[in-house]
């Protein structure tokens, strides 16, 4: 399943994270568990505007992916060096196998400065 999430404070970035969702009938009820995969694409798809200043690091989006407990993250991250947006995903709970993330970037041009707390 692929899913596009507007950034809340980042007018014109939206991020595209795909994942694994389990089917069946306990997929449906939300018994059974997602694996902790994802990946991330964000993307600049219209002038980038800053609605406020942001943090150095803070999470925009999160989905409950099973009824234990587990998590969704998508964290945004100011690379002010670069004058970049650094998105990661990742899930908060490993049922199965290895914790992991993906991560991705955004460039801003230099000429808007991206504003920090």
């Amino acid at each position: 399943m692929v899913e596009a999430y507007d950034d809340p404070d980042v007018q014109g970035v939206t991020c595209y994270v795909s994942r694994a969702k389990t089917g069946g009938i306990k997929g449906g009820l939300g018994l059974a568990e997602d694996k902790a995969e994802a990946s991330i694409a964000c993307r600049q798809v219209g002038p980038i505007r800053f609605a406020k200043p942001l943090r150095q690091q803070d999470e925009i989006f999160t989905e409950r992916t099973s009824l234990v407990f587990k998590r969704l993250r998508v964290v945004r991250m100011v690379d002010a060096k670069r004058n970049a947006l650094v998105y990661l995903t990742y899930s908060d709970r490993v049922i199965e196998g290895s914790p992991q993330n993906a991560v991705t970037a955004v460039s801003v041009e230099r000429s808007l400065p991206i504003p920090l707390r």
